[in-house]
């Protein structure tokens, strides 16, 4: 009914209008014509009829031509590539792609190009897609033409767990029928894998460490409510070691929940510019009172700033603990160097380097690969003599990996201990 009622509005359009569209038409034919009556070819009453068919032909709107135009212009663009579907892939919150029957991408989001860059449209996902879970699971989907799921780790640039649901789609062909395309979301699950792993290394960690001050704090308890009832010598003693070990457990507790915290946002990289060069002044100034107790004196050697990307609070804490830790186990050597520099990767990328170095007792070789995993220590009585948990550079390491830096350790025994992190240097500066 549209297309009658379109077609009868452009019967009645106003004949100016198609006596201008055909004007080029009606001037060649009349133009011919004259010059057949003048040469005496063709007589004058036959060229006005043959002009008045071609006029008809020229000035009245056929619906042929109307109706074949409009199929061209369907068969032009399929459904499913329209810009309507394109539209919808395009607004789902999750990385999408949407392929045809044989496997090749039709549409994608910009989250599923930053998730897999190697996806282009007209070729085949599976290239692009390597992991092994996902090019079973597609083919399944496509050869059943029924829904599948997989869950496979990205390990690059971090891990991160991810589920892939394939989800077969009708959609309309140009002929009337129907075609499965094959729409594939993928949605994050590396924050609840991250929850599970926290819960799990937290309950097993803390009963592991707390155990030891949770005897000895029971211990003392029993023995002041007994034999020690009225001595108040060893009652004073006693709420001393205990005091000492309430701060342990607190301490332990503390570094766990931030261990935990850094592991469960590993994969998310902080975008906000940050200068490290106050954060790591504000650090020594409040480890001063240490250093003094300690008889170590910070030596700072900085820039006037030095911009990353990065978190300051989770800068604070790793400063802290690469500055504590050389007061606390190099000072022998009586000073610590903080200091940085400006490098080069590997990669050829510029990147920061912060610099602690101490002249203390150095650490053996065999101990150098170890020391970033939990509740390692070179020397166990030490360690707690001197309040450390074990957790101290497990902590430091995950900040550097959150922040997609790295941590470089070395050392000579008898000749101090240098732990370096780096930092890929931000593009802008801060703002101020």
């Amino acid at each position: 009914m549209a297309i009658d009622d379109s077609h009868s509005s452009s019967f009645f359009a106003p004949w100016p209008d198609r006596l201008r569209h055909s004007a080029i038409i009606l001037l060649a034919a009349g133009l011919a014509l004259c010059a057949l009556v003048v040469l005496a070819d063709l007589s004058l009453a036959r060229a006005v009829a043959v002009f008045i068919c071609i006029s008809a032909a020229a000035l009245v709107p056929w619906r042929l031509h109307h109706v074949a135009a409009s199929r061209d212009d369907v068969r032009a663009v399929s459904p499913v590539e329209s810009a309507a579907v394109s539209a919808v892939v395009a607004g789902m919150p999750d990385p999408a792609v949407l392929l045809d029957r044989a496997g090749r991408v039709i549409h994608l989001n910009a989250a599923a190009a930053q998730l897999a860059p190697a996806l282009r449209k007209n070729e085949l996902a599976q290239f692009a897609l390597r992991s092994p879970e996902i090019i079973t699971a597609l083919r399944e989907a496509i050869a059943t033409t029924e829904p599948r799921r997989a869950t496979y780790l990205d390990q690059v640039p971090v891990d991160r767990w991810m589920e892939l649901i394939i989800t077969p789609v009708p959609v309309p062909t140009l002929f009337g029928g129907t075609e499965k395309c094959m729409l594939l979301t993928f949605h994050d699950q590396t924050p609840l894998r991250r929850v599970e792993e926290m819960r799990a290394d937290f309950v097993a960690n803390a009963s592991h460490e707390l155990r030891t001050p949770l005897a000895a704090l029971s211990g003392f308890i029993d023995t002041l409510q007994g034999p020690a009832k009225d001595d108040a010598k060893a009652r004073e003693r006693f709420l001393s070691i205990m005091h000492t070990q309430a701060t342990r457990m607190a301490r332990l507790i503390d570094d766990l929940l931030s261990l935990s915290r850094v592991e469960l946002s590993a994969h998310v990289r902080p975008d906000a510019c940050v200068d490290i060069v106050p954060i790591i002044r504000q650090v020594a100034d409040g480890l001063e009172p240490l250093a003094r107790e300690r008889q170590v004196a910070i030596e700072i050697d900085l820039p006037a700033s030095a911009t990353i990307a990065g978190d300051r609070e989770e800068l604070l804490r790793l400063f802290e603990n690469l500055i504590e830790n050389a007061l606390k186990y190099g000072a022998s050597g009586e000073r610590v160097v903080v200091s940085l520099r400006q490098a080069t990767s590997a990669e050829g990328a510029p990147e920061l380097r912060v610099m602690v170095r101490d002249f203390g007792p150095g650490i053996a070789p065999e101990h150098l690969p170890r020391l970033t995993e939990r509740f390692y220590r070179v020397d166990v009585g030490d360690s707690r003599a001197q309040g450390g948990t074990g957790l101290g550079l497990s902590l430091v390491k995950h900040i550097l990996n959150r922040h997609r830096g790295r941590l470089l350790i070395e050392s000579v025994p008898k000749n101090g201990a240098t732990f370096t992190a780096c930092f890929p240097q931000a593009k802008t500066p801060v703002a101020h």
